[in-house]
């Protein structure tokens, strides 16, 4: 951190009070250089949300994004992890690396995704389900979260009305939708076909017990985008982003028929 005495004439305090967190420092620091508390909190509000839509992101596109230099962005990101609100990791490079150390991917804590609202009402959802699941057994819960996630399909299904045949174009007017929906989501084209991520997960919290809930939701992206997919990650088991494979010459799919999720960090 910058010296505030040499900046503006003030003795900088050596420790930050108990009680206080780096967050906070950062904020009375921006006040003392003549900054405004009001903007370090709306700054740290856009790092976060776009730590939502993207999952791990470096810190120099966090700085794109947002026009900030790498000091300024490293100085927010720094006030962050010492808050708990993210963690770095290294970045997963796919094929051959270059020199030097992979550069570290920043992601959202568990408990910041709490606080952007994601886990409302987990504790009544989960107690709701066991209760389904000790009444009627897992043929139970299963028929509960096809049966919940049939009203988002149908409003994706009317949104995705010009999209046209083509799986990957589906995918692309699906990932709309589900953005529209909440989930900030974005397909991608790769190699081996496309891939559509969700950013955020409303009931991520209650899926990592009842994975029947996300078994229903791959399920409808399949029959949205018309072929047979793959869930290669989701947020309930721990994942950054919710993954899904849309391989390249797959053949259709009828409703009902079974989907496959895929786990690649094991």
């Amino acid at each position: 951190m910058k010296n505030v005495a040499a900046l503006s004439g003030h003795q900088p305090t050596a420790v930050p009070a108990v009680g206080v967190s780096a967050s906070a420092l950062v904020t009375t620091t921006s006040t003392a250089l003549g900054g405004s508390a009001a903007t370090e909190i709306s700054t740290r509000d856009r790092v976060t949300q776009l730590l939502l839509e993207r999952g791990a992101t470096t810190a120099a596109q966090l700085g794109a994004a947002l026009g900030l230099s790498p000091a300024a962005i490293r100085r927010h990101l720094d006030a962050m992890l010492a808050d708990g609100d993210v963690y770095a990791r290294e970045q997963t490079v796919q094929g051959s690396r270059g020199r030097g150390r992979p550069a570290k991917v920043f992601m959202l804590t568990e408990a910041a995704r709490v606080r952007c609202g994601t886990h409302h009402y987990d504790n009544m959802a989960t107690a709701a389900l066991r209760w389904i699941a000790r009444s009627g057994g897992s043929d139970a819960v299963e028929a509960f979260a096809t049966e919940q996630v049939s009203a988002l399909e149908s409003r994706c299904l009317a949104a995705m009305e010009d999209a046209g045949e083509d799986p990957l174009a589906r995918a692309e007017a699906l990932a709309a939708a589900l953005t529209a929906e909440g989930y900030a989501a974005n397909a991608t084209t790769i190699a081996s076909g496309g891939q559509l991520c969700q950013h955020h997960c409303p009931v991520a919290h209650v899926a990592a017990e009842f994975p029947q809930l996300c078994e229903a939701e791959t399920a409808v992206i399949s029959r949205l985008v018309g072929t047979h997919v793959q869930r290669l990650a989701t947020i309930a088991h721990g994942d950054g982003v919710c993954t899904t494979h849309i391989p390249t010459q797959p053949g259709r799919v009828q409703s009902g028929n079974p989907v496959t999720t895929v786990r690649t960090d094991r």
